[in-house]
């Protein structure tokens, strides 16, 4: 169930609603809008009817049912689209957002240069790989936590908010203490215990869509982290695995007005992963932001002949600065405003 309180309804009334729900042995979800706050009430059904007493308490407008089985990331819970801010970049809404950098995080040079090339054509966040999943056990795992560190020594240089994957529950704490938005990849998309752990963190979330996932599924996925208080939460289209063999991944670009029906988080995509080659992500990037979403991930190398992972689908520094170029127009159209750092 979710309670629509009124425009003026005050702190104390919020409050109020907020203890009665949680004596009913149900937990109460509050989510803050722009004109009135939502609070949802997610637990035990048979305790719905106790809920409808709610309406006539001071500040309430309305409740209504949640049918569908994700509350809290249900447009029909909230139907305003959610804005999540990282390093004070913001993400949602009329905001587009270019996250760009290297699969793995290799070295010092390798990571600023490319920080500091792709914040001058206009990326706001850091993407780079301290800890790889990597298909095989002989393939590069990644730095680890001097990975982190380079992260964090780019962002001291540059500005730019870190965006690195996490792996295990067990390096939680460390990789939170290194980042600004925790990438949780399309291997975890379905690790019930890990979305737990990021569940009580208060630092974003992005989950990418597994291989094979649904939009429920991945809608679901998302659930886990919001039912755990933070609601700091980003989706993201990575392609999914289909028959055909010509390119990495199917992008599934019609996942993403779709999602915008059925959901008020954000949505981004990465065409690097979609596709898995260079000469598609540029018009697959044009075709994400006409379908819509909120931002794009891509995969930036400043020699991806050497690259230890993924050099196949990492644009050059020139390729990424003709990206930024062609794609800016088409931001516009989408009626959205291309968000940077600060120089």
């Amino acid at each position: 169930m979710i309670v629509i309180m009124k425009p003026q309804a005050t702190q104390k009334d919020i409050d109020n609603i907020v203890k009665k729900i949680n004596s009913l042995g149900l937990k109460a979800h509050t989510l803050p809008g722009t004109e009135r706050s939502i609070i949802g009430a997610i637990g035990d059904t048979n305790a719905k009817n106790s809920l409808k007493t709610l309406s006539t308490q001071p500040g309430v407008d309305n409740i209504y049912p949640i049918t569908k089985p994700y509350k809290l990331a249900a447009r029909s819970t909230k139907h305003e689209d959610s804005i999540v801010t990282i390093n004070n970049i913001p993400v949602g809404g009329k905001h587009f957002v270019v996250v760009a950098g290297p699969c793995s995080v290799e070295n010092k040079h390798q990571i600023i240069s490319t920080a500091e090339h792709i914040k001058s054509q206009g990326a706001a966040l850091l993407r780079g790989g301290a800890y790889k999943p990597r298909t095989s056990p002989y393939s590069f795992q990644g730095l680890e936590e001097e990975g982190l560190k380079l992260l964090a020594e780019s962002k001291k240089k540059t500005g730019l908010g870190i965006v690195t994957e996490l792996l295990s529950a067990h390096t939680t704490e460390l990789v939170d203490k290194y980042t600004d938005l925790i990438q949780i990849g399309a291997r975890n998309m379905q690790n019930f215990a890990l979305l737990k752990e990021v569940g009580k963190l208060k630092t974003p979330v992005l989950i990418k869509r597994g291989l094979s996932a649904t939009l429920d599924e991945l809608l679901m996925s998302a659930e886990y982290v919001l039912a755990g208080g933070n609601y700091n939460v980003i989706l993201c289209e990575r392609g999914i695995r289909t028959f055909e063999k010509a390119y990495r991944n199917t992008l599934d670009l019609n996942a993403i007005p779709k999602l915008k029906e059925l959901t008020h988080l954000p949505i981004v995509v990465d065409p690097s992963h979609g596709t898995g080659n260079v000469k598609l992500i540029t018009p697959m990037a044009k075709a994400a932001i006409a379908a819509g979403a909120d931002g794009l991930l891509i995969e930036v190398h400043p020699k991806p002949e050497e690259a230890y992972s993924d050099g196949e689908q990492s644009l050059t520094f020139a390729q990424f600065s003709d990206l930024m170029a062609a794609i800016k127009p088409y931001v516009e159209l989408a009626g959205k405003e291309l968000v940077v750092v600060a120089k």
